[in-house]
């Protein structure tokens, strides 16, 4: 069984229980194998990091295996502003956010109630220099554990998009992104873009952030905020305290 998202987005959650931790967010156009079911939740598999968790059966739209695997070779198409709307031929406007899958809506067969788009779309890999100026989009989103949009988003849910908005995979979690990539030795050896990933007190890799120009990065800590950088960690000039443990840079692209 295959499912597709047609709501703005939906939570993913550790159980199936409306009380269960979000571990992530299934965006509108998303599309996912189904791995197991009861009456009400179903256990996914996102097909674009493999990621799982449970959704609700009435916050998703069953497709086939054939229209499964099309969506999977197509190309990923994306809205690229912070928030657009679909329209219906009864005039219904769904908001979608950031990042949103605009694929499935060129197939009749899927797009079942004539959703159209008329907004600005991103697709394709861009220049590594345009990742910074896709990551201040996200500027001051509040965190969420588990958020994938403007409106709340986590560490690696923000590097996840910014890198996806420009045509580049990476995987969902930052200890899973920590293991893409070319590690390098010296700070002064990075570029815009590149990743910086921080550890905490039993050696866990638990925060990501983008590493900007001169020494800057730009991460997701309370909100998408931008703080200093060194050998040591990420450096918080409000508090006049380093806040996280640096472990890594990664060269991405």
């Amino acid at each position: 069984m295959f499912g597709v998202c047609n709501l703005a987005n939906i939570p993913l959650r550790l159980e199936p229980s409306d009380r269960s931790e979000l571990v992530s967010q299934v965006l509108f156009g998303e599309h996912f194998a189904i791995l197991e079911q009861n009456q009400k939740w179903s256990k996914i598999k996102l097909a674009y990091d493999d990621y799982e968790g449970w959704i609700d059966n009435k916050q998703y739209q069953k497709i086939t295996e054939e229209q499964f695997q099309q969506l999977s070779k197509d190309s990923i198409v994306l809205n690229s502003d912070l928030i657009e709307y679909i329209t219906s031929p009864n005039n219904l406007l769904l908001p979608i956010p950031l990042g949103a899958s605009l694929s499935f809506l060129n197939y009749d067969a899927i797009n079942v109630d004539n959703f159209s788009f008329e907004g600005l779309k991103t697709s394709g890999e861009k220049p590594k220099s345009n990742l910074i100026n896709t990551a201040f989009m996200y500027m001051h989103a509040p965190y969420l554990w588990g958020g994938k949009t403007p409106f709340g988003i986590d560490c690696s849910g923000f590097t996840q998009m910014v890198y996806k908005l420009n045509g580049y995979k990476l995987f969902r979690d930052a200890s899973q992104q920590a293991n893409q990539g070319e590690a390098l030795s010296f700070i002064e050896e990075c570029e815009p873009g590149d990743l910086a990933f921080f550890d905490n007190e039993e050696g866990n890799i638990t925060h990501v952030g983008i590493i900007m120009d001169d020494n800057y990065i730009i991460h997701a800590s309370g909100k998408v905020r931008i703080d200093r950088l060194d050998h040591l960690g990420i450096y918080n000039a409000e508090t006049n305290r380093h806040t996280h443990k640096l472990r890594v840079i990664k060269k991405i692209i």
